[in-house]
């Protein structure tokens, strides 16, 4: 019996979505613990409003473009222009324990990647991130798997958005009384979200046009590393 090739990527994508995949995605809240124990998030409603703020003034216009910057440079072969996406997004982070976990993340996004689909034409993200041209963050290596699994830009730029949703959802459980039919309820209702995140910033261009707004969010970012008690590494 013959595969379907496209049924095939699609299946392999849906695979990096999975909230267990061990990246290390279940370690970070980035700042949003700061927030719950300073008493900033506090309800289902108040995390369900934090997370639609990310999506639309943070992880949609920074890294869902930065997934848009593979799509757009990679089959042009425009490696300097990719990396110097990656790298201008790593310094903007302002927290250090955020660009250390969205470089951990990436990291081990790339390995496990590797490891799991060898097929795949790896050998120019591996150079850069050897001579250090580039960091390999999180974004970029979603989108560089993406793209070579064939998917097309929009879901892989939405599934980004969607893996940052359940990773806030996932650290919402741990850190507030909100069960998991309440958190499946909720991503129900950021789903369409997601969509209109990424359909307000499609048109940006990532080397020119990011941009992030949550400067409430990045100071607790700050200082999640000085909390008397922590669960998340960031």
């Amino acid at each position: 019996m013959q595969t379907d090739k496209s049924a095939t990527s699609w299946l392999s994508y849906v695979q990096l979505l999975d909230s267990a995949l061990p990246i290390g995605g279940f370690s970070h809240s980035f700042g949003l613990e700061t927030l719950v124990q300073l008493g900033a998030v506090q309800k289902p409603e108040q995390l369900q409003q934090y997370i639609e703020t990310m999506l639309k003034q943070s992880w949609a216009p920074v890294d869902a473009l930065a997934v848009k910057a593979v799509y757009l440079y990679a089959p042009k072969q425009d490696w300097p222009s990719l990396w110097k996406v990656d790298q201008i997004q790593h310094v903007q982070r302002a927290a250090l324990e955020t660009r250390e976990g969205v470089l951990k993340m990436g990291r081990r996004l790339n390995q496990l990647a590797k490891a799991i689909h060898p097929e795949l034409p790896w050998e120019p993200l591996q150079e850069s991130i050897r001579t250090k041209q580039c960091f390999g963050t999180h974004p970029l290596i979603h989108g560089w798997i993406s793209y070579h699994l064939q998917v097309p830009l929009d879901m892989a730029a939405e599934g980004y958005l969607y893996t940052c949703t359940m990773t806030s959802i996932n650290s919402g459980l741990r850190l507030m009384s909100i069960g998991q039919t309440e958190g499946q309820r909720m991503l129900a209702q950021l789903l369409p979200v997601i969509s209109c995140a990424w359909q307000d910033v499609r048109h940006l261009d990532p080397y020119e046009d990011g941009y992030a707004n949550v400067p409430s969010a990045e100071i607790a970012m700050m200082r999640h590393e000085s909390l008397y008690s922590r669960l998340f590494m960031s």
